[in-house]
């Protein structure tokens, strides 16, 4: 990927899309957004950071998140079906995609007063319709380099661990000082993984404990902010992927500069990640085990392979999501 993009301070200028946005600025399969800084150069980096060939799954059970944070969002039931004694079918009822380990796709959210990735018309993301559909990462998968910012294992380390009942905000800086600390940079077209602990402490609760975090509604995650997005989209990141709920702290930080913006969704930046930066996002990966192998190895680079299903027009998709140390 040699092409060169405008900074994040230039996207901001723009007059002739929303400003912040990547709109009309991939000629080659633009409705991939930012998954297209991970090209063929990538997948041949993500080679060189495999070195004990040990596979990870970074996704939980369909059925992990019960009560789920998302108030409509539930477990999928299986129904076995048999044709004749030796044959057997089966249908999984009131599946959510997104129920579980899953990326967003670029229908999921559209930018208030201006519409969807690309300008795609509200009438074209309907049933029946594959426009912005996580189909296009599954047509063709999200593959490359991706680094690990093991932010549970630097708080504890720093004796701060991080409070998920308060549902702490993570600030930029943080996340650079962490990359400083485990010894790893982020390269144009990387994967970005971010691990919490938080699905890990939230799937340790009891079940009642976790109806009441569900009802609290207040989640680790990114601090939102312009820097965030400007640093994101200047490192040319292809993914974004986290073991939170909803990638961004929830509610909004108090600092959100969002929070005054019309139509913000009360300060969340999930329209300038989708809508406008066309960023995959990534949400309640299973991340415990691989950053327990960077730990062990002192290496945070791992080859990642991302294949949502290939459902035409889904909003989203369990990831899929493979990484090889």
């Amino acid at each position: 990927m040699n092409k060169q993009y405008p900074s994040y301070d230039q996207l901001l200028q723009r007059t002739d899309a929303p400003p912040g946005s990547s709109w009309g600025l991939f000629a080659t399969d633009p409705e991939r957004g930012m998954a297209n800084f991970a090209g063929p150069e990538q997948v041949l980096k993500g080679r060189e950071a495999i070195r004990s060939g040990t596979v990870f799954n970074l996704d939980y059970q369909a059925n992990a998140f019960e009560p789920s944070m998302s108030r409509n969002r539930k477990p999928p039931a299986q129904t076995i079906t048999s044709a004749h004694a030796d044959s057997f079918d089966d249908v999984w009822n009131g599946y959510w995609p997104q129920a579980s380990s899953h990326i967003d796709g670029l229908r999921h959210r559209r930018a208030h007063g201006y519409g969807f990735y690309n300008g795609v018309p509200d009438a074209s993301i309907n049933q029946g319709t594959p426009e912005l559909g996580v189909q296009r990462w599954a047509e063709k998968p999200i593959v490359g380099r991706a680094v690990l910012v093991d932010v549970e294992r630097y708080r504890r380390l720093n004796g701060s661990s991080i409070d998920h009942h308060a549902g702490e905000s993570i600030g930029l800086a943080e996340i650079i000082s962490i990359f400083a600390a485990q010894r790893s940079s982020i390269e144009s077209g990387d994967m970005l993984l971010l691990h919490t602990g938080w699905a890990e402490w939230f799937l340790g609760l009891e079940p009642a404990d976790r109806a009441a975090v569900k009802a609290k509604r207040q989640t680790t995650g990114v601090a939102q902010s312009s820097d965030f997005l400007a640093w994101l989209w200047d490192s040319r990141i292809a993914l974004l992927g986290t073991d939170t709920f909803a990638v961004e702290s929830l509610p909004a930080s108090p600092e959100s500069p969002f929070l005054a913006s019309a139509g913000a969704d009360d300060g969340m930046m999930h329209q300038e990640l989708i809508a406008k930066l066309g960023c995959p996002l990534g949400e309640l990966w299973h991340l415990a085990g691989l950053a327990a192998e960077c730990a062990r190895t002192g290496s945070y680079s791992v080859f990642l392979t991302v294949k949502p299903l290939n459902l035409p027009g889904a909003v989203g998709s369990p990831a899929n999501a493979t990484a090889i140390a």
